[in-house]
């Protein structure tokens, strides 16, 4: 398989995964259901990783400033702005997907106290990440299912928000 075909698909399954985890949880209504989501997330996290070091392997040789560059020629194509400081964005979404898979797995009971506004934080910036790596940036069948999942996921956020079910995932 090349280069090419790994990197994109790691992505879209990370990107099926993140979908199955955030549903999972949403729909949670037993323990059961809360450890599927924790694996969905963590493994959807690891193929994240993959992704990125594929992409860095096969488009960017390792060059932080190849990614930048690339990062600033999609923006301008989409936006008509040649700007790749979207990088930082994904190098932090990196980081915080990984802490939260980390703290999920070391400290549950920590994990599901945590304060709400702290959670919130986290899966909206996910969110934003990932409707931009899902729809915004991408084509095809990954735009589709991105566009597909978007208002599942919001339906099942406000029907557990309105349940008050939403914990602290």
């Amino acid at each position: 398989m090349s280069g090419e075909l790994v990197t994109i698909w790691t992505v879209r399954a990370a990107t099926l995964l993140y979908i199955a985890a955030i549903s999972f949880w949403l729909a949670a209504r037993t323990l059961r259901g809360r450890r599927a989501a924790r694996l969905a997330w963590s493994i959807g996290c690891l193929l994240y990783l993959a992704h990125v070091w594929c992409a860095f392997q096969f488009f960017h040789g390792w060059s932080h400033q190849a990614a930048y560059e690339e990062t600033a020629r999609q923006t301008e194509e989409l936006f008509g702005l040649a700007w790749g400081g979207g990088l930082y964005f994904n190098y932090l979404f990196t980081l915080v997907w990984l802490a939260d898979v980390i703290w999920w797995w070391r400290h549950e009971e920590s994990y599901h106290g945590r304060p709400r506004w702290i959670a919130a934080s986290i899966h909206g910036f996910m969110a934003f990440m990932f409707f931009n790596g899902a729809v915004v940036f991408a084509a095809g069948f990954s735009r589709w299912v991105g566009l597909a999942a978007t208002p599942v996921l919001l339906a099942l956020w406000w029907r557990g928000r309105r349940g008050g079910s939403l914990g602290s995932f």
